[in-house]
């Protein structure tokens, strides 16, 4: 199989309390692809997953958020967990990391509660995405089109519901990191651009 993503480089943003499986599956599926995955964390050298009921492992954590710019990615993943994007949305660092992939029109797949932190970011007004249940009303609050559906691609985001739906997810995420930047026309000024 060819290496869809093997000139790519991909964030992978968490900290304490990520979903373990929403973590494991999409570096797996990117590895596979190809990818240069980095795990980014507020955390310094590593940080602990929760596997559905209580603590996971322990994963080494690759760069720390105050050592990267989101230019040096190509794409974004932000698994979920409640704990995990409760923590990084009111980190300002991580959040001004974040919108920097929607500055620059790169792929973001969010899954769960990961949608979760993009609230913070302003820029969720009429995209269409899905997330965790719960979090269905702060996301129509930012402006979003929330849809209950197993994976949903609004001009690059990509997002799914719960671990059920990461077989989907995890194909999506591929897909929309291969094509790149989804470049909108009319966005902050910018002009779009063909080719």
């Amino acid at each position: 199989m060819e290496k869809q993503l093997k000139d790519k480089k991909v964030a992978i943003v968490v900290a304490d309390g990520f979903e373990e499986v929403e973590l494991t599956k999409p570096l797996e599926a990117l590895e596979n692809a190809g990818a240069t995955v980095d795990i980014i964390s507020p955390q310094e050298k590593t940080v602990r997953a929760w596997a559905e009921t209580d603590w996971g492992k322990d994963y080494p954590v690759d760069k720390n958020i105050q050592d990267v710019v989101a230019e040096d990615y190509d794409a974004l993943v932000l698994p979920g967990g409640v704990m995990n994007p409760d923590h990084l949305r009111t980190n300002d660092r991580v959040v001004s990391f974040v919108t920097g992939f929607f500055d620059d029109s790169k792929p973001i797949a969010a899954i769960c509660h990961g949608p979760w932190t993009l609230i913070e970011t302003g820029e969720l007004d009429g995209r269409k995405l899905t997330s965790f249940p719960s979090l269905k009303t702060d996301l129509q609050n930012a402006g979003a089109l929330w849809v209950d559906e197993e994976v949903v691609t609004d001009k690059g985001l990509v997002t799914s519901r719960t671990p059920k739906d990461l077989p989907a997810f995890c194909k999506k995420m591929i897909e929309e990191i291969a094509e790149g930047r989804h470049d909108q026309p009319a966005r902050k000024g910018g002009v779009h651009q063909l080719g």
